[in-house]
């Protein structure tokens, strides 16, 4: 059940994504000698963290730990859209021209790396439970594929199941060439960041099926290949998207 009617080539956009896609759990490997889920094993072992520090029950530390990594999620987010710099790398998310499971992870290489540093910073200050890490890990690629779904929910579905988690209409209005509608919705999994932090945007103002995918000063799909996409940070217009201008 198709939302939007794509505008590109689905094999074309998804040989690029699939391939940058592809990059990135490689490069991490190749970077990192320990990643989230073995981390989360060590500040376990070595009792690191605040979570551990005070001896908080499993189970409440599992919750804290699952809600805790979603927020500096959200604002780790945030900030790929205040600062001009990390805006950079960003961009190769919101310049694909459609929107469908395949933008959900698309990232520049770089930006996975530094994801991955704030991910295991926050993993040894607070301490959670190996399980809730991979069972973090496992929500958040699950939800980024779904909420980037170009995929239609019945609208009384949709605003009962955005009161909890990020749907695909109420992300998808981040990826408008809007910029007030960019810089809105930054959550990937629950929904309650945006609305505590007043960057809830509950619909764009074309609609779904007119509103325009991507950045302005990207569209020419014939440019959107892997080897652009690896060097657009560097080359590319940083536009007006940034908060901080």
């Amino acid at each position: 059940m198709p939302h939007r009617t794509l505008t590109t080539s689905k094999k074309w956009r998804w040989f690029n994504n699939l391939s940058i896609i592809a990059i990135n759990p490689l490069l991490l490997r190749l970077v990192f000698p320990v990643l989230a889920i073995g981390m989360a094993q060590a500040a376990q072992a070595n009792g690191w963290g605040l979570l551990n520090h005070f001896g908080t029950p499993r189970v409440i530390a599992m919750v804290v730990g699952i809600v805790a990594m979603d927020l500096v999620i959200y604002l780790q987010h945030v900030m790929f859209h205040a600062v001009p710099t990390l805006w950079r790398l960003h961009m190769v998310h919101h310049a694909d021209l459609d929107y469908d499971l395949t933008t959900g992870l698309r990232f520049h290489p770089i930006e996975i790396i530094l994801s991955m540093i704030l991910k295991i910073t926050i993993i040894v200050a607070l301490g959670p439970p190996v399980v809730s890490v991979l069972a973090f890990e496992i929500i958040l690629n699950g939800v980024a594929m779904f909420n980037h779904g170009n995929i239609k929910l019945p609208p009384s579905a949709d605003r009962f199941l955005r009161l909890f988690v990020v749907t695909p209409d109420m992300h998808r209005v981040h990826h408008s060439v809007i910029i007030r509608e960019t810089n809105s919705n930054y959550g990937f999994n629950l929904s309650i960041w945006d609305r505590l932090f007043g960057t809830y945007l509950a619909q764009p103002s074309k609609g779904h099926k007119d509103m325009i995918i991507g950045l302005p000063q990207f569209r020419d799909h014939r440019r959107l290949t892997l080897p652009w996409l690896l060097i657009l940070p560097f080359i590319g217009d940083l536009g007006n998207q940034p908060i901080s201008r």
